[in-house]
């Protein structure tokens, strides 16, 4: 039995934090150690475009990413790590797809919609300020999975209409031209961790919540005694379960160091004392 291929991108617009590494960027790289699969890595620079429009900060944000899979394991010798702007045949490609592409399935994409349907409730025209880049999305990532003949696509919950869309546009070409392209399959894990941020809430650059990765030692304590407690003074019982202090310190330690900082918080820990602990671990 042949190997699998897998591909997955990576958006180019902002700095790695923790929450990326223990729900993307740790599970990624442990998959692709497996002898059953090829992995493919990208950064999506062009897909970035559509959100941040300072080249600047995307060659930026491309370097940050790269740097941090590279130092965190990634190992190019059994995965292949590109940017997507280095290969013209993808954007190629996505103009070939494009004039293949049914324009109602990219009216049906629920990114553009939502973007309308914004516009509507603002009273606004339903186009405004929605780019080709936006509503085009959807064949730029198609061109991304058929250019390699990508099997399985990890992705996230939201992203599965993308993947079907891929798949859709790739059985379209197939028919109409020539059987060129394997069709995609959507693979979502239930086991994926979530990392909750400084305010409790998911771990999100959208919320302005994260922890970055690699911050200088200062840093990294200022962000640490900035997450969110409740009011519980030391030697009253804390629900470690209820807990974003607790929630990153498991997701870094080790089963003994867990199951003590729950002890710990059973037996009423005060806040500073495991946040203190959390920055030394």
């Amino acid at each position: 039995m042949g190997k699998q291929r897998v591909l997955t991108g990576i958006t180019t617009t902002g700095t790695p934090h923790l929450g990326n590494y223990v729900g993307a960027i740790r599970p990624s790289i442990e998959a692709s150690r497996s002898d059953s699969v090829e992995s493919f890595f990208f950064l999506a620079d062009y897909h970035a475009l559509i959100k941040a429009q300072d080249p600047a900060l995307v060659r930026q944000s491309s370097k940050e990413i790269a740097a941090t899979w590279l130092a965190l394991g990634l190992d190019t010798d059994k995965a292949l790590f590109y940017r997507q702007s280095d290969i013209p045949e993808i954007t190629e490609l996505t103009w070939v797809l494009c004039c293949n592409a049914a324009k109602g399935l990219m009216n049906r994409a629920h990114a553009y919609k939502a973007a309308v349907q914004a516009n509507v409730d603002a009273g606004e025209d339903p186009d405004f300020a929605v780019t080709m880049g936006l509503f085009a999305y959807p064949v730029l990532m198609a061109a991304d999975i058929l250019m390699f003949n990508a099997e399985r696509i990890p992705v996230g919950r939201d992203q599965i209409q993308h993947v079907e869309m891929a798949r859709d546009i790739g059985q379209r070409f197939n028919h109409n031209v020539a059987e060129l392209f394997v069709l995609p399959e959507a693979v979502v894990s239930d086991d994926v961790a979530v990392l909750q941020g400084l305010d409790g809430r998911k771990m999100s650059k959208s919320y302005n919540n994260t922890i970055p990765l690699f911050l200088p030692e200062k840093q990294l304590k200022k962000a640490i005694n900035k997450i969110k407690t409740n009011l519980l003074e030391p030697g009253e019982p804390k629900d470690p379960d209820d807990s974003t202090v607790f929630q990153v310190w498991a997701a870094f330690a080790d089963e003994s160091e867990t199951a003590r900082m729950r002890a710990e918080f059973d037996n009423g820990i005060a806040w500073g004392e495991a946040k203190k602990q959390l920055f030394e671990l």
